[in-house]
């Protein structure tokens, strides 16, 4: 596999921006027919996007967080599914970054910038909560590893060159093995079957006694011992997806109304347009859309400063200020793809229309975390300054 490299931040934009449009134009027949995105996948990882992290060092652009947040929004606002799968991909990339060694980084960075995808292997079902994991890591006596689990909600692992799976070693503490998807033992169930981001294929995958080498398993505890910016740039691409989904769907109601809405009888206008309760309504998302767009960058901003300068405060900062863009966004996005149907009229809610993908797709992702916890800790931070948790889910 060959892909092109970007070389800044610039040039990662205008990608983004021109694969966007390239995949807007077939997102509500992908989600209607439930067709996966290996066409486009294959697109993106060509492209070099997948790449844009990778540190100069080693051949990357090494974006900021900011354009990392614009390529997502970007994305986003063209398809919520796609823009989803290569989320947990940066997140691990991530990983490689900061617990990696030379030598892993050499190899994996090569790989990246090759255009390979990871996928995930993280969250499990039936368990206490979220961070209770029950995969292991088993050592053998060659210092080999055998990877034994079944994993749950797995996005882009259908898709991925290689899945990152989270599990406890022999100290009971999180490492993240990095196994190749073809690996004997490791299969990926497309079992996925949302109301929303229907296309994302985040199904089940079972490791049936994974023989993992050493130096393919990652210390990811240790990244929580100090100052981290872990879940801060998870949350901060979640943030990201949800803006572009809440833009998407408000530009669409917008072309739908100029383009096919009727007024209403009562108003005595010749176009639905016109009418200045719909100018109100449109006005009133527009305000929302725009603010969560504004807190987004102000976050992205936070963790490039934080990255600058990383200490317990500057962490602080970065992910509280994620988790107020997190709320805004997932506020933005199932409001404005609700209201879709409420400015646009009886004939939005067609089925053939799939107008209705933009409010299953916000309402699927904002479940990924409840932002009512992200309040919490703002609050708790403003009234007695109370550092968040380094749990890295904020």
């Amino acid at each position: 596999m060959t892909a092109h490299v970007i070389a800044d931040d610039a040039e990662a934009l205008a990608v983004a921006a021109a694969l966007a449009d390239e995949f807007r134009a077939g997102a509500a027949e992908r989600d209607r027919e439930r067709r996966l995105p290996t066409v486009e996948l294959a697109r993106l990882s060509a492209s070099g996007l997948l790449a844009v992290t990778v540190p100069a060092q080693h051949g990357g652009a090494d974006v900021s967080a900011l354009t990392l947040a614009e390529i997502f929004r970007l994305l986003g606002s063209a398809d919520g599914s796609l823009a989803q799968i290569p989320q947990s991909h940066f997140v691990y990339a991530g990983v490689i970054r900061r617990q990696g060694s030379e030598e892993q980084q050499k190899f994996f960075y090569a790989e990246l910038l090759a255009g390979r995808r990871f996928g995930n292997a993280q969250s499990e079902a039936g368990t206490r909560h979220v961070q209770d994991l029950r995969t292991r890591l088993t050592p053998q006596p060659d210092g080999s590893y055998l990877l034994t689990g079944v994993k749950h909600y797995c996005t882009g692992a259908l898709f991925a060159d290689w899945i990152p799976v989270l599990a406890l070693a022999e100290d009971d503490r999180p490492h993240v093995a990095y196994v190749p998807r073809d690996a004997a033992g490791l299969t990926v169930i497309d079992d996925w079957n949302g109301m929303g981001q229907r296309t994302t294929a985040s199904g089940t995958v079972r490791l049936d006694a994974v023989t993992v080498p050493a130096d393919r398993v990652l210390p990811h505890h240790l990244t929580f011992q100090g100052p981290q910016l872990h879940g801060a740039v998870a949350q901060l691409l979640h943030a990201a997806i949800d803006v572009g989904i809440a833009q998407g769907a408000l530009a669409e109601a917008a072309e739908f109304v100029r383009t096919k809405s009727r007024p209403w009888f009562e108003s005595g206008l010749d176009t639905a347009a016109e009418d200045p309760l719909l100018i109100q309504r449109f006005g009133e998302l527009a305000l929302l859309e725009r603010a969560s767009r504004a807190l987004l960058r102000e976050a992205a901003r936070a963790v490039d400063r934080a990255c600058g300068h990383l200490t317990d405060e500057s962490a602080a900062e970065a992910s509280l200020a994620v988790a107020a863009a997190k709320v805004s966004a997932a506020e933005a996005a199932v409001t404005v793809g609700g209201a879709l149907f409420e400015v646009s009229g009886t004939r939005s809610a067609l089925d053939v229309l799939n107008l209705h993908r933009h409010w299953r797709d916000a309402r699927t992702h904002t479940l990924h975390d409840p932002t009512r916890w992200k309040i919490q800790h703002i609050g708790r931070y403003v009234l007695n300054g109370t550092l968040p948790p380094r749990h890295g889910l904020l």
